[in-house]
């Protein structure tokens, strides 16, 4: 994949889009993985500003009032389930933990991405024949 093949990204919060209703926005939840294990929250939404779908949850974790925060990037393809106040996504505590490293420097590389996905085995969004999963969404 070369550069400019990724459409461009940005997080939810910096973009003048909104999601639709209250109920549908995501950010603020509590992120557990597949067992139940609580990970964090989410932080923001990575969405495609050219076909308006998030493409990433922003995984908030560690830190103690706001210091020390990190963040992950986790493809909207691992969310399992939605309520109230949660997310869970198909994946475990390690296989969050060991992603690759979110750096703001990084995130704007092809590579990352393509690192991304594959650690989390799933088809990248720009690859033929990615279907899009039934949710996050905005609109």
């Amino acid at each position: 994949m070369g550069s400019g093949d990724i459409p461009v990204l940005a997080r939810l919060s910096d973009s003048d889009h909104a999601i639709a209703s209250a109920d549908e926005d995501i950010r603020g939840r509590k992120v557990t993985d597949r067992s139940g294990n609580e990970l964090g929250k989410v932080g923001d939404l990575i969405i495609d500003e050219e076909e308006h779908k998030v493409r990433f949850l922003v995984l908030e974790h560690g830190g103690f009032l706001g210091v020390g925060k990190e963040e992950s990037y986790v493809p909207v393809d691992a969310v399992a389930g939605v309520n109230e106040d949660r997310v869970r996504i198909d994946r475990t505590r390690d296989q969050v933990a060991e992603a690759p490293e979110y750096d703001p420097e990084l995130v704007r590389q092809d590579d990352y991405y393509d690192r991304l996905y594959a650690h989390y085995d799933y088809a990248p969004f720009w690859a033929p024949g990615y279907v899009y999963p039934p949710y996050p969404y905005f609109r």
